[in-house]
């Protein structure tokens, strides 16, 4: 029936848009704090994928302490990465800093395809075993029940940590000006490497759910549902953490409606079909508000 199809496509768009809102909440942050757009994401959200493979199938860990370990290690890559490759040009022309942010990205392919393979690897069964629930005539699968619990649990994490600890005050008042921020006698530096930490270790574990979702790492996973995040944190918002879940959610069920009722081949296209539109629409995103920079 027409319904089921939607509904089951509902589902899996929510499963699918928890882990576009996880990514996409590091490119908003990253963005609200030094206004630049991290095009190596999507690649962290690989590596995080990589990390939890080797630690669940090599090491037989279990899958919430190999999230953990694996967001840690993401959360390190992403201080490096800002360390290395972004801290030096912090006074650099933003031009200088994108380009360096997707040599960093096809750095990082490069080096992962180099240590990992470039074979599709997948995750074992263990991992999450595969059940299926029924709600009446609606069919859902305890990995996508996982999937979005576990985002939404890390979202609340975020929510906390941004609002109520001295990190995350720190946090928004370099978003709200940096330079009075540092007069106030914040560590400028270290609230930006910890936001790189946070955003990473976020991707590190969407990566793991997408993993498991559809069953398959390679080195190149990151690309495009890194530019999916990227449209649904301009969906919402880019630099407004809200809008980056919201837009990620938008994104995942819109994808899910298109395969359903349209064609798969339209799939990817979908996502820049929507970016083109709000940038026509309302260039400041859902949650965004124009504003007017003097000269």
């Amino acid at each position: 029936m027409q319904w089921q199809l939607l509904a089951a496509q509902l589902i899996n768009g929510i499963a699918l848009g928890s882990t576009y809102a996880l990514i996409a909440l590091g490119y908003t942050m990253v963005y609200g704090i030094i206004r630049l757009i991290n095009f190596a994401h999507g690649d962290i959200f690989m590596l995080g994928a990589y990390f939890g493979l080797i630690a669940i199938s090599t090491f037989n860990i279990p899958l919430l302490p190999a999230m953990i370990i694996s967001m840690c290690l993401a959360a390190l890559v992403g201080i490096t990465l800002d360390r290395i490759a972004y801290r030096p040009l912090r006074q650099s022309p933003r031009i200088t800093v994108l380009i360096t942010a997707i040599g960093a990205s096809l750095l990082i392919q490069s080096l992962a395809q180099l240590i990992f393979g470039a074979d599709f690897r997948s995750y074992p069964a263990k991992a999450i075993p595969i059940k299926i629930i029924r709600f009446g005539s609606i069919i859902v699968t305890n990995r996508q029940i996982v999937i979005f619990g576990t985002a939404i649990a890390l979202m609340v994490l975020l929510h906390i940590i941004v609002n109520y600890t001295k990190f995350g005050k720190a946090m928004r008042a370099v978003s709200m000006d940096k330079e009075a921020a540092q007069l106030m006698g914040i560590n400028v530096d270290r609230v930006i490497a910890f936001t790189f930490a946070i955003g990473s270790a976020l991707a590190a574990a969407a990566g793991i759910l997408v993993g498991i979702l559809y069953n398959s790492v390679d080195p190149y996973m990151g690309s495009l549902p890194g530019l999916k995040a990227f449209v649904a944190a301009v969906l919402g918002g880019i630099g407004i953490i809200p809008g980056a879940v919201i837009g990620g959610f938008f994104m995942g069920i819109a994808e899910n409606l298109v395969v359903a009722f349209g064609s798969s081949t339209y799939r990817d296209a979908v996502a820049f079909a929507i970016l083109i539109l709000v940038l026509l629409i309302k260039p400041s995103g859902l949650l965004g508000k124009r504003v007017q920079e003097k000269v």
